[in-house]
């Protein structure tokens, strides 16, 4: 058993509330706020690099069953549809699967991001110029839906591991190197 911190500051993190805390704590563009909810024993955080907008992000989305809801607003617009601006909402369970992932595969490399929330209109517009591979009622449309792969990490590998989680659809794109997953109904292509 492991003797309780003395220190002022963690007594206050670990007694305050963690939800409370989170939401105290944040804006999330500061520096030290972020690092201490990031201490928090059940913090899950992810990392992306978005592969088209360039913008990277490292965030602390839910401590314990909780999402933090300035992360998940910071996400949001991070992962907006990089054709139009149009920022949409991501379903926090995505997020849940991609931490799963990451657990899985074991890997602390950010995600890459290809695509995340794509509006109705960039949706028919990739419809109508890439020959095929675009759903009409596309589960990114809804923020249920990321293509991803992950540094380090094999195509095959990502795949895998997202099949045997059984979170949702798992699309495998190896010509445009990526993945698809979603939190839709379980399936596979």
């Amino acid at each position: 058993m492991t003797k309780p911190s003395s220190d002022p500051r963690r007594l206050f993190l670990c007694n305050t509330g963690k939800l409370a805390l989170a939401g105290a704590l944040l804006p999330l563009s500061a520096r030290p706020a972020f690092a201490a909810l990031a201490t928090l024993p059940e913090a899950r955080s992810l990392a992306f690099d978005h592969t088209h907008t360039g913008e990277r992000i490292a965030i602390v989305y839910a401590v314990g069953e909780q999402f933090v809801p300035e992360a998940l607003a910071a996400l949001n617009r991070f992962l907006r549809d990089h054709y139009s601006g149009e920022v949409g909402m991501i379903d926090p369970q995505l997020f849940a699967l991609l931490y799963r992932l990451k657990q899985t595969l074991s890997c602390e490399s950010p995600f890459q991001v290809i695509s995340g929330y794509r509006s109705p209109a960039t949706n028919a517009h990739l419809r109508k110029t890439r020959g095929g591979g675009v759903a009409s009622h596309s589960l990114h449309m809804d923020g249920k839906a990321i293509d991803i792969r992950l540094p380090g990490v094999s195509l095959v590998d990502l795949r895998d591991a997202a099949l045997s989680l059984r979170g949702g659809g798992v699309g495998f794109y190896p010509q445009e190197q990526f993945v698809h997953a979603d939190t839709g109904r379980v399936r596979n292509w």
